[in-house]
């Protein structure tokens, strides 16, 4: 049975948040009034479908009584509580408690593996993988930090992707991501296996994550890379040290002023992802083996070039459409994955 008290509570929650608005609320509330309502909108209309269906029914089933309306009637009865279960099924989907987390931008972190020149080949295909799917869902992708290789390759690459929904849909991507192919560089045509790193953290708020001053040194230093990248004339770099945690990140773009921004935003991105590992793991133990915990030494993916596959190995999908998913067409991997977690969180909170 759905909770008839709890429904209640969140459609005149969702009444009050609407009168706010409406009425104009103030401007320090008016943030967190339309984000509450914004999220609690999409489970109103499903409680108002399922409690539409629920009304037809008894309609219906008062129907019967009437010789000249009972065929009518068992029809609409045969129709609406055929649709039942999926209603029931989207409405518990809609009340799983939602990531806090979910509506925030990204930081998107690539760094290759195990491979060697192809690794960071693959590295630099990831990314631009990742940039393909962030123009096809119209969100913004901003290059934060590049080091290439000599042959165009990725040695790190941070971005930040923000838009609709950015973290709940790529928080799934973190993870060892393999690939199967004959390298541009091998002349013998053998097929090598190689790997990258992908993390996607949800980028932190101030209020998430206080850094006080006297935990962090800032150095700066000469901007290079290899094949002349960010050379310039000034001091510009900029390297942040977490001396708490030993963190260390750096942003080697134009402008020292920017570099110290985007490192500090990075930074908090990466404390965040800590903190909310480690709360996960306090929590339950036992959700670090699920889809989405996270684990950067989990190997998720693999891309298999001679048979123009993809393979999934957490929840065993595969798709013959490497060439689709290389141009940034996640969206099949990606609604999988988002199905399968929400399967499981339905089994744990009603199990």
């Amino acid at each position: 049975m759905l909770p008839a008290d709890r429904l209640i509570q969140i459609v005149q929650r969702f009444e009050y948040l609407e009168a706010r608005l409406n009425a104009g609320a103030p401007p320090d509330e008016i943030a967190a009034v339309s984000r509450e309502y914004a999220e609690l909108k999409p489970v109103v209309a499903q409680i108002a479908a399922w409690q539409a269906a629920q009304a037809g029914v008894a309609d219906a089933q008062a129907m019967l009584a009437d010789a000249e309306l009972r065929e009518l009637a068992e029809d609409e009865l045969h129709r609406l509580r055929a649709s039942m279960p999926d209603l029931e099924q989207a409405l518990r989907l809609a009340l799983l408690p939602r990531d806090a987390a979910d509506a925030r931008p990204a930081i998107l972190e690539i760094r290759p593996g195990t491979g060697g020149d192809e690794a960071a080949l693959f590295a630099a295909d990831l990314l631009r993988m990742y940039q393909r799917h962030a123009e096809m869902q119209g969100w913004r992708f901003e290059l934060l930090e590049l080091a290439q290789s000599e042959l165009g390759g990725v040695r790190e690459a941070m971005a930040r992707i923000s838009g609709d929904g950015v973290f709940a849909r790529l928080k799934y991507e973190s993870g060892v991501h393999r690939v199967q192919r004959v390298p541009e560089t091998e002349s013998g045509g053998r097929i090598h296996t190689s790997a990258a790193t992908v993390a996607v953290l949800p980028e932190a708020q101030d209020v998430d994550i206080d850094i006080p001053a006297a935990d962090i040194r800032i150095d700066t230093m000469r901007a290079s890379g290899a094949g002349g990248q960010h050379v310039n004339t000034t001091d510009s770099a900029v390297r942040i040290t977490h001396l708490p945690t030993g963190l260390i990140v750096t942003s080697s773009e134009k402008s020292q002023h920017q570099n110290r921004a985007n490192a500090m935003a990075v930074l908090r991105a990466r404390l965040y992802d800590m903190e909310r590992s480690r709360a996960d793991a306090e929590r339950a133990a036992d959700r670090r083996s699920q889809v989405g915990s996270g684990d950067r030494s989990e190997r998720i993916r693999t891309y298999n070039f001679p048979q123009g596959r993809v393979t999934d190995h957490r929840i065993n999908l595969t798709l013959y459409a490497l060439d689709r998913v290389m141009q940034g067409d996640l969206a099949e991997i990606i609604d999988a994955l988002t199905a399968h977690d929400q399967a499981a969180r339905l089994a744990e909170a009603e199990g």
